[in-house]
Protein backbone atom coordinates (compact mmCIF):
# COMPACT_ATOMS: atom_id res chain seq x y z
CA UNK A 1 0.00 0.00 0.00
CA UNK A 2 1.73 3.40 -1.02
CA UNK A 3 0.51 5.17 2.02
CA UNK A 4 1.81 9.00 2.24
CA UNK A 5 3.51 9.24 4.94
CA UNK A 6 4.56 12.77 6.66
CA UNK A 7 7.79 12.29 9.13
CA UNK A 8 8.36 15.46 11.13
CA UNK A 9 11.87 15.64 12.64
CA UNK A 10 13.35 13.46 9.98
CA UNK A 11 16.79 14.64 10.35
CA UNK A 12 17.14 13.76 13.79
CA UNK A 13 19.21 10.57 14.88
CA UNK A 14 15.78 8.65 15.56
CA UNK A 15 13.63 10.47 12.36
CA UNK A 16 16.80 10.13 9.79
CA UNK A 17 16.77 5.77 10.87
CA UNK A 18 12.98 6.13 10.07
CA UNK A 19 13.41 7.48 7.04
CA UNK A 20 16.21 5.06 5.84
CA UNK A 21 14.57 2.44 7.16
CA UNK A 22 11.01 3.25 5.16
CA UNK A 23 12.90 4.16 2.34
CA UNK A 24 13.21 1.01 1.32
CA UNK A 25 9.14 0.29 1.17
CA UNK A 26 6.75 1.66 -1.12
CA UNK A 27 5.65 4.43 0.81
CA UNK A 28 5.56 8.06 0.01
CA UNK A 29 7.78 9.93 2.56
CA UNK A 30 7.44 13.65 3.12
CA UNK A 31 10.38 14.73 5.24
CA UNK A 32 10.42 18.06 7.39
CA UNK A 33 13.28 19.41 9.67
CA UNK A 34 14.66 22.41 10.66
CA UNK A 35 17.95 22.07 8.88
CA UNK A 36 17.51 22.35 5.30
CA UNK A 37 20.96 20.64 4.05
CA UNK A 38 21.00 17.85 6.57
CA UNK A 39 17.52 17.45 4.78
CA UNK A 40 19.23 17.28 1.27
CA UNK A 41 21.84 15.01 2.50
CA UNK A 42 19.57 12.36 3.86
CA UNK A 43 17.34 12.68 0.49
CA UNK A 44 20.68 11.75 -1.31
CA UNK A 45 21.43 8.78 0.81
CA UNK A 46 17.78 7.62 0.57
CA UNK A 47 17.11 8.33 -2.66
CA UNK A 48 14.04 10.76 -2.14
CA UNK A 49 13.11 13.42 -3.89
CA UNK A 50 13.90 16.92 -3.37
CA UNK A 51 10.31 17.90 -3.54
CA UNK A 52 9.47 15.96 -0.69
CA UNK A 53 11.67 17.72 1.72
CA UNK A 54 10.24 21.17 3.36
CA UNK A 55 12.01 23.15 6.04
CA UNK A 56 10.19 23.96 8.89
CA UNK A 57 10.66 25.09 12.71
CA UNK A 58 7.60 23.60 14.37
CA UNK A 59 8.22 26.63 16.85
CA UNK A 60 7.33 28.92 14.41
CA UNK A 61 3.04 29.07 14.09
CA UNK A 62 2.98 30.83 10.49
CA UNK A 63 5.66 28.40 9.16
CA UNK A 64 3.88 25.05 10.37
CA UNK A 65 0.76 26.71 8.81
CA UNK A 66 2.34 27.54 5.49
CA UNK A 67 3.99 24.07 4.94
CA UNK A 68 1.46 22.09 6.25
CA UNK A 69 -1.36 23.76 3.22
CA UNK A 70 1.77 23.38 0.98
CA UNK A 71 1.81 19.67 1.82
CA UNK A 72 -1.60 19.30 1.25
CA UNK A 73 -1.73 21.01 -2.06
CA UNK A 74 1.20 19.04 -3.48
CA UNK A 75 0.57 15.65 -1.90
CA UNK A 76 -2.93 15.62 -0.28
CA UNK A 77 -3.72 14.86 3.43
CA UNK A 78 -1.13 12.38 4.16
CA UNK A 79 -2.35 9.13 5.41
CA UNK A 80 0.24 8.69 8.55
CA UNK A 81 2.17 11.70 10.85
CA UNK A 82 4.90 10.61 12.28
CA UNK A 83 5.83 13.36 14.94
CA UNK A 84 10.11 12.92 15.69
CA UNK A 85 10.78 16.24 16.41
CA UNK A 86 11.76 17.04 20.46
CA UNK A 87 14.37 18.37 22.79
CA UNK A 88 16.08 17.19 25.65
CA UNK A 89 17.21 19.27 28.87
CA UNK A 90 18.47 17.42 31.75
CA UNK A 91 19.77 19.70 34.62
CA UNK A 92 19.52 19.72 38.31
CA UNK A 93 16.77 22.64 39.54
CA UNK A 94 19.36 25.03 40.70
CA UNK A 95 20.92 25.08 37.19
CA UNK A 96 17.27 24.87 35.19
CA UNK A 97 16.49 28.34 33.92
CA UNK A 98 12.87 29.37 33.35
CA UNK A 99 14.20 30.05 29.40
CA UNK A 100 15.50 26.04 29.59
CA UNK A 101 12.00 25.03 30.76
CA UNK A 102 9.75 27.09 28.15
CA UNK A 103 12.07 26.31 25.48
CA UNK A 104 11.34 22.38 25.92
CA UNK A 105 7.69 23.24 26.30
CA UNK A 106 7.75 25.38 23.26
CA UNK A 107 9.18 22.35 20.92
CA UNK A 108 7.96 18.95 22.72
CA UNK A 109 4.66 20.19 23.15
CA UNK A 110 3.28 23.01 21.87
CA UNK A 111 4.59 22.15 18.59
CA UNK A 112 3.00 18.76 18.40
CA UNK A 113 0.04 20.80 19.12
CA UNK A 114 1.06 22.72 16.16
CA UNK A 115 0.98 20.11 14.15
CA UNK A 116 -2.14 18.22 15.28
CA UNK A 117 -4.03 21.21 14.69
CA UNK A 118 -3.00 21.76 11.14
CA UNK A 119 -3.50 17.78 10.48
CA UNK A 120 -6.28 16.25 12.78
CA UNK A 121 -9.39 18.11 11.74
CA UNK A 122 -8.91 16.86 7.97
CA UNK A 123 -8.10 13.31 8.88
CA UNK A 124 -11.25 13.34 11.42
CA UNK A 125 -13.32 14.33 8.42
CA UNK A 126 -12.00 12.20 6.43
CA UNK A 127 -12.31 9.76 8.96
CA UNK A 128 -9.04 7.95 8.52
CA UNK A 129 -5.32 8.47 9.46
CA UNK A 130 -2.70 7.17 11.79
CA UNK A 131 -0.65 9.68 14.22
CA UNK A 132 2.25 8.09 15.77
CA UNK A 133 4.37 10.26 18.36
CA UNK A 134 7.44 9.61 20.51
CA UNK A 135 6.60 10.76 23.90
CA UNK A 136 9.87 8.87 25.58
CA UNK A 137 9.36 6.97 28.82
CA UNK A 138 9.58 10.31 30.65
CA UNK A 139 6.26 10.79 29.20
CA UNK A 140 4.91 8.22 31.98
CA UNK A 141 7.80 8.11 34.53
CA UNK A 142 9.92 10.85 36.60
CA UNK A 143 13.68 11.14 36.61
CA UNK A 144 16.04 13.60 38.82
CA UNK A 145 16.85 16.23 36.42
CA UNK A 146 14.12 16.07 33.80
CA UNK A 147 11.49 18.52 35.17
CA UNK A 148 11.49 20.57 31.94
CA UNK A 149 11.63 17.42 29.88
CA UNK A 150 9.38 15.41 32.45
CA UNK A 151 6.65 18.41 32.37
CA UNK A 152 6.82 18.20 28.46
CA UNK A 153 6.47 15.27 27.87
CA UNK A 154 3.66 14.04 30.48
CA UNK A 155 1.79 17.25 28.80
CA UNK A 156 2.06 15.72 25.70
CA UNK A 157 0.92 12.22 26.50
CA UNK A 158 -2.42 13.87 28.37
CA UNK A 159 -2.85 16.01 25.63
CA UNK A 160 -2.58 12.79 22.75
CA UNK A 161 -5.26 10.97 25.17
CA UNK A 162 -7.55 13.76 24.81
CA UNK A 163 -7.51 14.40 21.01
CA UNK A 164 -8.16 10.19 21.38
CA UNK A 165 -10.96 10.78 22.88
CA UNK A 166 -12.40 13.35 20.58
CA UNK A 167 -11.41 10.79 17.21
CA UNK A 168 -13.47 7.94 19.05
CA UNK A 169 -16.43 7.98 16.23
CA UNK A 170 -13.60 7.87 13.22
CA UNK A 171 -10.48 5.36 12.02
CA UNK A 172 -8.19 7.82 12.86
CA UNK A 173 -5.57 5.90 15.41
CA UNK A 174 -3.14 7.50 17.84
CA UNK A 175 -0.74 5.56 19.37
CA UNK A 176 2.19 6.83 21.50
CA UNK A 177 5.36 4.96 21.23
CA UNK A 178 7.35 5.64 24.43
CA UNK A 179 10.97 5.32 23.79
CA UNK A 180 14.12 5.25 26.34
CA UNK A 181 17.44 4.80 26.86
CA UNK A 182 17.76 5.28 23.13
CA UNK A 183 21.60 6.13 21.74
CA UNK A 184 21.04 9.30 20.07
CA UNK A 185 22.61 12.81 20.40
CA UNK A 186 20.66 13.68 23.24
CA UNK A 187 23.05 12.42 25.25
CA UNK A 188 26.32 14.13 23.92
CA UNK A 189 26.00 17.25 26.02
CA UNK A 190 24.08 15.93 29.24
CA UNK A 191 26.34 15.24 32.08
CA UNK A 192 24.65 12.61 33.66
CA UNK A 193 26.37 8.81 33.93
CA UNK A 194 24.50 6.40 31.08
CA UNK A 195 25.50 3.16 29.80
CA UNK A 196 25.35 4.18 25.76
CA UNK A 197 26.43 1.06 24.76
CA UNK A 198 23.63 -1.28 26.54
CA UNK A 199 20.88 1.46 25.03
CA UNK A 200 18.88 1.02 22.47
CA UNK A 201 20.02 2.10 18.67
CA UNK A 202 17.85 4.52 16.83
CA UNK A 203 17.46 1.66 14.24
CA UNK A 204 15.44 -0.44 16.61
CA UNK A 205 12.97 2.28 17.27
CA UNK A 206 12.44 2.91 13.35
CA UNK A 207 11.52 -0.90 13.21
CA UNK A 208 8.91 -0.38 16.14
CA UNK A 209 7.24 2.81 14.04
CA UNK A 210 7.50 0.43 10.73
CA UNK A 211 5.89 -2.73 13.16
CA UNK A 212 3.16 0.09 13.95
CA UNK A 213 2.34 1.12 10.35
CA UNK A 214 0.78 -2.49 10.00
CA UNK A 215 -1.53 -2.98 12.82
CA UNK A 216 -5.05 -4.74 11.97
CA UNK A 217 -7.69 -2.50 10.05
CA UNK A 218 -10.13 -2.79 12.86
CA UNK A 219 -7.62 -2.69 15.76
CA UNK A 220 -5.01 0.27 17.61
CA UNK A 221 -1.96 -0.59 19.02
CA UNK A 222 -2.69 2.40 21.30
CA UNK A 223 0.67 2.61 23.04
CA UNK A 224 3.89 0.60 23.08
CA UNK A 225 6.98 0.67 25.09
CA UNK A 226 10.40 0.09 24.35
CA UNK A 227 13.34 0.38 26.67
CA UNK A 228 16.38 -1.30 26.80
CA UNK A 229 16.81 -3.95 29.92
CA UNK A 230 19.13 -1.96 31.86
CA UNK A 231 17.49 1.20 31.57
CA UNK A 232 14.15 -0.22 32.20
CA UNK A 233 12.07 2.73 33.70
CA UNK A 234 8.40 1.36 33.46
Amino acid sequence: MNLVILIAGATGTIGSAIVKLLSEDNYTLILTGRDAAKLLSLANETGIDRANLFEMDITCDDQVKRTVAEIIEKFGLPDVLINATGTGIIKPIESLGVQDFTATIEVNLIGAFRLLKELTPAMKERKTGLIIHLPGVLGKTPMAGAMAYAASKYGLNGMIKSLREELKRTQVKIVQLFVGGVDTHFWDNIELKVQREKFLTANEIARAVKFLLDQPAEGVISEMVIQPMNHQAI
